[in-house]
């Protein structure tokens, strides 16, 4: 039996395009988890809802806003930072342009040498011999084929394809933005913690100073007592070592002060400057007290939270936008100019030319790329999923975690101010003790000791409390 060629090809042609429309379902979109419910509530401590928070109601000192207010107009990483946001709104801006036709204005020109046994070859050959052709339409060889007016190509979006990759760029943007205004409260809260540290070390500061007047008196006391006879040159030796250790702190913590101040001028960008602080902030109470709320609203309004949610929004329009690329595309070309074979012609009303080309076209060769770039999709969608995951618990127990650092460290601190205050009367006690001869050099020593060690320690408690007050603003979103 004869096959019929012109029946033929158009059934494979039909079939091929049927078979790459139905084989696409051949990758399977990943199915996602189901998100872990977040708690009804962080803690007892959380009982009030929680307020819009702005950081200048919770840093009220003034030094400390000038410098948040520097930090946020000046830091370099915001603004590379914006440009990034700058960078996705770019990126969205050219997703959206795919969606409509593409218009260019071209000239051109070329040289064409056809063989004498090619259909054109032949076929312009025998045109010219053609007694309808006058003088300025016979066929030059080589020929040249100049060209001036515009072409436009047009993709359809019928499948969606294009929409989803839109859409995963308008999520991207957004995320970008959360992701620049979540920066900005890491900036806010860095700048507080060296703030606070930069008020700490002050603090120590003065408090081995004020110690240091108090082991001179001692230690006159002791040489005086040396010149009498009523105390040993061991005594003397004790008193001076103890001296000698105190001073030698103050160093290290003007080496610590000299490193806080460069960090604070390097997220405020620039290379020096004078840094102000209030030493009295580490011996008052917190600036105001914050409470979390519920907790699904407070985790969900984090712009971190809302960064990983908008990147998990984004993967899953690529998977869509992957898995569409199987279908085939409807493509539209057209053009309108000026077209001739002679230069001197090309403008002439004759040279007048038009046409208009619609096409399906389905991926037969590069199919293996577009599964594994499906897979690609997939794969990041799920990473974006369990990233998602993950920022809503850490979220959760951030909040959890300083909620009740706030209480502690608020009871750890009265309890060693209470400490503080007893040691003090402990030193005029062993001082006084010490005169009349009722108590050793020693316990005057171990008394001036533990009294410096508890003001340290007491310092630090209050900057853990600082600290906590950050974390927890942070915590909330800042």
């Amino acid at each position: 039996m004869k096959l019929n060629i012109k029946v033929i090809i158009p059934l494979i042609i039909v079939s091929g395009l049927f078979a790459m429309i139905t084989s696409c379902g051949s990758v399977r979109q990943t199915t996602l988890p189901d998100l872990k419910k977040i708690p009804d509530s962080f803690s007892k401590l959380a009982a009030a809802p929680a307020e819009a928070l702005s950081w200048k109601s919770v840093f009220t000192q003034p030094d400390l806003k000038k410098l948040i207010d520097t930090a946020l107009k000046n830091n370099l990483d915001i603004r590379s930072g914006v440009q990034r946001v700058l960078v996705a709104g770019l990126n969205l801006r050219l997703s959206r342009s795919r969606l409509y036709p593409r218009l260019n204005a071209g000239i051109s020109a070329g040289l064409d040498h056809y063989g004498d046994y090619t259909m054109n070859g032949v076929g312009n050959y025998d045109t010219n011999f053609s007694e309808n052709l006058n003088e300025k339409q016979r066929i030059p060889s080589p020929t040249p084929d100049y060209f001036a007016g515009f072409r436009s190509s047009w993709e359809i979006d019928i499948w969606g394809k294009l929409s989803e990759k839109k859409r995963a760029a308008y999520n991207r943007y957004l995320s970008s933005q959360a992701g620049l205004q979540w920066y900005k409260t890491q900036v806010v809260t860095q700048v507080a913690e060296l703030y606070y540290e930069l008020s700490a070390l002050d603090k120590r500061l003065e408090i081995i100073q004020r110690n240091m007047l108090l082991q001179d008196r001692g230690l006159e006391i002791v040489e005086a007592q040396m010149a009498g006879g009523r105390a040993t040159a061991l005594a003397v030796s004790q008193f001076k070592a103890q001296r000698t250790a105190t001073q030698g702190k103050q160093f290290e913590i003007r080496q610590a002060i000299n490193r806080v101040e460069n960090e604070l001028n390097l997220l405020m960008g620039r290379y020096q400057g004078k840094v102000g602080r209030d030493t009295s902030t580490m011996t008052k109470v917190l600036p105001r007290e914050i409470y979390a709320g519920i907790p699904s609203k407070v985790i969900l309004a984090r712009p971190d939270v809302k960064e990983a949610e908008l990147e998990l929004a984004a993967s899953n329009a690529d998977v869509n936008a992957a898995r569409k690329a199987f279908f085939p595309s409807l493509t539209l070309d057209a053009y309108a100019g000026y077209n001739a074979f002679k230069l001197p012609l090309i403008f002439s009303p004759g040279s007048l030319a038009a046409g208009f080309l619609g096409g399906l076209s389905t991926p037969i060769l590069n199919r293996a790329a577009l599964k594994n770039s499906s897979l690609v999709a997939n794969s990041g969608q799920l990473s974006a999923f369990y990233n998602y995951q993950r920022m809503l618990i850490k979220a959760y127990q951030e909040v959890s975690v300083e909620l009740s650092a706030l209480d502690n460290y608020k009871q750890a601190y009265r309890l060693k101010s209470s400490e503080v205050q007893e040691l003090k009367n402990a030193v005029s006690t062993a001082n006084d003790l010490y005169l009349s001869g009722y108590a050793s050099y020693l316990e005057v020593i171990v008394a001036q000791r533990s009294v410096l060690e508890a003001e340290m320690q007491q310092v630090d408690l209050k900057q853990k409390s600082y600290a906590s007050l950050i974390n927890l603003f942070r915590a909330l979103g800042g």
